[in-house]
């Protein structure tokens, strides 16, 4: 391997005034070993000079105290923090900590041998002399000039660590989502408000810690508030915006649902990609992803949207809700037509209560609300429900019911030896409910609810928690096999999709929509002891039990 030469100044006064330049530092101090190099050894040509690209530059003039990355791969912030946290601790006056947390100890370790040590073994031997080591592990090092640390852990609760950098959290957040709620609450309340930290990842569904703190602080942008120390500021980069993704693109064929995404695409960013951007992206997409949009989407996403809107595999309904989203029927807000409002159930106690409002507007299922807690009694839900009509006007039709809620619940409430359905019904007089019947598996009712997803609306922000839900409902994984069981997972995000799931079952239970929900005609089975069949006898009123 050749080795970095060494830095010699004419002068010892323009040393002193480039080490006191941190940005020359960086440009001309630090060495790296590129992609396709031995972590030990490297070859010929592939360890070169580490000089900020783009992002990274971007990246550093945007610096705030919090910051979460949201980026395309291969941009190089791992290696730019690891670089940036080195130069730090080398040049600081004071004993700073810098830590590095990765999802596994041997990542961890992988980052601190292949960039941090790799760099600071490579220095010129004039710094190296200024700022020898007097400890050097697997996974730290401390100088001795200053007592500065440079570590890296899976997770980092003890003592004060004044630079933090978390790496890929979006994996961790889905893959150890304890590991990523002891980062929460333990890592980053250990940085101090003078101190930073950077978040990075690519994006991992509409789940987990990634997710909710990237979405604040999203939110936070598009507010424009003004941040304070402890607010996350938002970093945003494209795969559009990265000067190396291009290609030639003599002789690659572009497809119409190719050229129709990138009309979408530079209609949202407000500006044209050029022909080599283009193609390296469907050879990319192509060769990489096997046409995979969604992951393409993932990895490299054209806007923060996009991002996110990928579920982790083995989620239910991750194609249908980013086919909803591609056409259109997540929408930012949708009317409350003048018509009755639907109302759909997952019962629970102890365990939480959904409740999804719903409007059939011509051929349209609109979901106009959603709403769930734990721990409260049904009177606290007719409340909301109330709430709602008084604030919006709504004009309630059917409260369909899972059917378990006419089963009796003895001594779990005052009302002893009362259903919930019968607790319902007292509580709203006049209101008319239906029990939907119990489904020989669950897999059917999913079956059912993905058949009918195509006509279903959604307002995006009545929903929103909702919206969450489906698209993190997943199945369990079986640790033992390494795959997918055929079982959901229960968890808060079965009970809103199971609350979905009641609509998917009566409404596919319809021979063809009408009036103001489903037609009559399918007797769809016996629920309460055989008192209440669909198509016959319910309670509030005569008439078919699908029509409102």
């Amino acid at each position: 391997m050749t080795e970095a030469a060494t830095l010699t100044p004419a002068q010892e006064a323009e040393l002193e005034r480039n080490l006191s330049d941190p940005m020359w530092r960086l440009e001309n101090l630090y060495w790296i070993v590129t992609k396709g190099a031995d972590d030990e050894e490297g070859d010929e040509g592939l360890v070169v000079k580490f000089v900020p690209n783009h992002a990274q530059r971007r990246l550093l003039r945007r610096l705030h105290h919090r910051n979460v990355i949201l980026k395309a791969r291969q941009l190089g912030f791992t290696t730019l923090i690891a670089i940036l946290w080195l130069d730090t601790a080398l040049f600081s006056k004071e004993p700073i900590r810098c830590g590095i947390i990765a999802h596994e100890r041997e990542a961890a370790e992988d980052i601190f041998r292949g960039k941090v040590l790799f760099a600071y073994d490579r220095l010129p031997p004039e710094i190296r002399e200024m700022c020898p080591l007097k400890t050097k592990n697997k996974t730290q090092i401390v100088f001795e000039h200053n007592d500065a640390v440079v570590r890296v852990a899976t997770s980092m609760r003890s003592g004060t660590t004044h630079r933090l950098h978390i790496s890929e959290f979006g994996k961790i957040a889905a893959k150890y989502p304890a590991k990523a709620r002891e980062v929460v609450t333990g890592s980053i309340p250990s940085v101090p408000k003078t101190g930073i930290t950077v978040i990075e990842s690519t994006a991992e569904g509409q789940d987990g810690e990634f997710y909710e703190i990237t979405d604040r602080a999203i939110a936070t942008k598009e507010k424009r508030q003004p941040l304070t120390p402890k607010d996350w500021k938002f970093h945003f980069f494209a795969w559009w915006e990265a000067p190396e993704y291009e290609l030639d693109p003599e002789g690659i064929t572009f497809t119409e649902a190719n050229l129709e995404y990138f009309r979408r695409i530079e209609a949202e960013i407000g500006r044209s990609l050029s022909a080599r951007k283009r193609a390296w992206y469907v050879v990319t997409l192509r060769n990489d992803f096997a046409d995979d949009q969604p992951l393409m989407w993932q990895e490299y996403p054209s806007t923060p949207r996009e991002a996110f809107q990928v579920s982790t595999e083995g989620c239910y309904y991750a194609a249908q809700l980013t086919a909803a989203r591609k056409q259109g029927r997540v929408r930012p807000s949708l009317p409350v037509e003048a018509v009755p409002v639907n109302t759909f159930w997952d019962l629970g106690r102890n365990d939480m209560l959904t409740i999804w409002l719903h409007q059939r507007v011509g051929a349209e299922n609109r979901f106009i609300g959603y709403y769930e807690n734990s721990g409260e009694e049904l009177v606290h839900y007719v409340t909301w429900l109330m709430d709602q009509a008084t604030k919006r006007g709504l004009v309630f039709g059917r409260h369909f019911l899972p059917h378990d809620a006419a089963i009796k619940r003895l001594g779990e409430t005052p009302d002893t030896n009362r259903s919930p359905l019968e607790m319902l019904e007292k509580l709203m007089p006049g209101h008319r409910f239906e029990v939907v019947p119990r489904v020989t598996a669950v897999i059917s009712g999913i079956t059912a609810t993905r058949n009918v997803f195509a006509s279903c609306w959604f307002d995006e922000t009545e929903c929103d928690v909702g919206l969450k839900r489906l698209a993190s409902y997943r199945k369990q994984w079986d640790k033992m096999r390494g795959c997918w069981k055929d079982d959901p997972l229960h968890d808060d995000n079965s009970h809103g999709a199971d609350g979905f799931r009641q609509f998917g079952q009566v409404a596919d239970a319809g021979e063809k929509f009408a009036g103001g929900f489903v037609a009559a005609g399918a007797v769809a089975g016996t629920a309460a002891g055989g008192r209440r069949r669909w198509g016959a006898a319910r309670r509030g009123g005569g008439g078919s039990p699908m029509a409102v």
